[in-house]
């Protein structure tokens, strides 16, 4: 009779990487789900067959939707800081926005239900706010230096540019209707992602550098 084999328990270094693990595949299919059908219409269920795992696991990982939300909301900030750090020019920042309907494209659709969803409250993810005052601070030292007129309203220039950014994600079916291209496709947004850069400059919002003639 062949002789059984005892069974070896997990180390605890590799009971870490599989809850790692296990956090990074829901996470991942919570973007996909909140990004698809925004905080209200997300289901639970379905975020647990997207990553394949035990929905109880969400519960115990997250504390249920609106804590796995708001993980969703602290990675945002983390990646929006990796990909625009305090000193990169408003030109390039606006760039780097633009070509996330590329890189985070469920991010971005993400962005646009909270809006789509917003009742006035302070419930779910953060505000997402805390970029977009730095840029409204930049704009307000542009004008400091004359670069940029006085009576310009820094925060409804940078909730401007702001919209403008997302426009591939949000106005897919008008930039098909204007250009006959496809609003998604790497060809286009990287070309829009270059004019919101340009535009930006012609704006005078480089500091670094002269507005184009």
């Amino acid at each position: 009779m062949p002789e059984k084999k005892t069974r070896r328990s997990p180390k605890p270094q590799e009971r870490q990487r599989d809850a790692e693990r296990t956090r990074r595949l829901i996470l991942d299919a919570a973007l996909a789900e909140f990004g698809a059908h925004g905080y209200a219409g997300a289901r639970i269920a379905a975020i647990a067959a997207r990553a394949k795992v035990n929905v109880q696991l969400i519960s115990y990982y997250f504390d249920g939707k609106e804590g796995l939300y708001q993980a969703i909301s602290r990675h945002w900030q983390e990646r929006r800081g990796e990909l625009a750090p305090p000193g990169t020019p408003l030109p390039e920042q606006l760039r780097l926005y633009a070509l996330e309907a590329l890189n985070n494209p469920d991010g971005v659709r993400l962005l646009a239900w909270n809006g789509l969803q917003y009742t006035g409250s302070s419930e779910g993810p953060g505000d997402g706010a805390e970029g977009p005052r730095r840029s409204i601070d930049e704009v307000r030292a542009l004008q400091a230096t004359g670069r940029l007129p006085a009576e310009l309203d820094p925060a409804c220039l940078v909730i401007a540019m702001m919209a403008a950014a997302m426009a591939p994600t949000t106005l897919p079916h008008i930039i098909h209707g204007i250009t006959g291209a496809d609003p998604r496709s790497a060809e286009f947004v990287g070309h829009y992602a270059d004019q919101m850069a340009l535009l930006a400059r012609y704006l005078g919002l480089d500091p670094d550098q002269p507005p184009p003639s």
